[in-house]
């Protein structure tokens, strides 16, 4: 039974992030073509199909760790009416939508975690409270970790907007993100495995599980105050 719940945890995991990353990268894609440039429109990114936006791997790491990537929309900013407001509101567009949608999917979790799930059988007890519990905190995980100024995250692409420089950190950042990401994750992961089966010191030194503690426990915090006024 363990590890049927285990398994159902995996799959709600799983589904939170085809939810999140799909509005990340639909909010880049409508952002960028209202600013003036068509081109997510001409690679059909312009849309909530889920298909459309799937790195392989960034997916199945974002199901397993809370942490991972889509493929970047594509843009042209010379199309942008103004180059460098529409930069940084297509860059900053997918992080605003997923607080948002953090903020609004919250009330949902807290219902059915306390009103809904109890009465139902263990196996969608845990499946419906771990998908809405995992819609929020990725929700939120997502928007941290795309502040990271590392490519091909949102925080990479705000410091190409922002600063026309190509020095040797931007070229760093730009040319070896990707490997510095994957290494983050792999390290979470491993960390996540000891700290489930017993060895709890592992925990210490997961630097994206320190990431989603920020995320729920801080950023989220306006949220789950807010919230929190409302007697359950």
């Amino acid at each position: 039974m363990e590890y049927l719940l285990y398994l159902v945890e995996i799959v709600a995991g799983f589904l939170a992030a085809v939810v999140v990353l799909t509005m990340h990268e639909f909010a880049h894609s409508y952002v960028a073509y209202k600013c003036g440039d068509p081109t997510p429109k001409f690679y059909k990114r312009l849309s909530l199909n889920p298909l459309r936006h799937f790195d392989p791997i960034g997916l199945v790491c974002f199901a397993l760790i809370g942490f991972g990537w889509a493929k970047p929309v594509p843009i042209n900013a010379d199309n942008f009416r103004h180059y460098r407001k529409g930069l940084v509101l297509t860059s900053s567009a997918g992080v605003i939508v997923n607080y948002l949608f953090a903020f609004l999917i919250y009330p949902l979790y807290m219902v059915f975690a306390g009103y809904v799930c109890p009465h139902l059988p263990t196996v969608f007890d845990v499946f419906f409270s771990s998908l809405f519990w995992f819609l929020f905190a990725r929700s939120l995980s997502f928007c941290v970790f795309n502040l990271l100024p590392l490519y091909p995250l949102d925080g990479f692409r705000v410091l190409d907007a922002l600063n026309r420089r190509r020095g040797k950190v931007y070229r760093f950042l730009r040319n070896y993100g990707y490997y510095i990401l994957l290494g983050l994750i792999i390290e979470s992961f491993i960390c996540s495995t000891f700290v489930r089966y017993g060895v709890t010191v592992m925990g210490y030194v997961d630097i994206l599980g320190w990431f989603m503690k920020f995320a729920t426990d801080i950023f989220g915090y306006p949220i789950t105050a807010l919230w929190g006024l409302i007697p359950w």
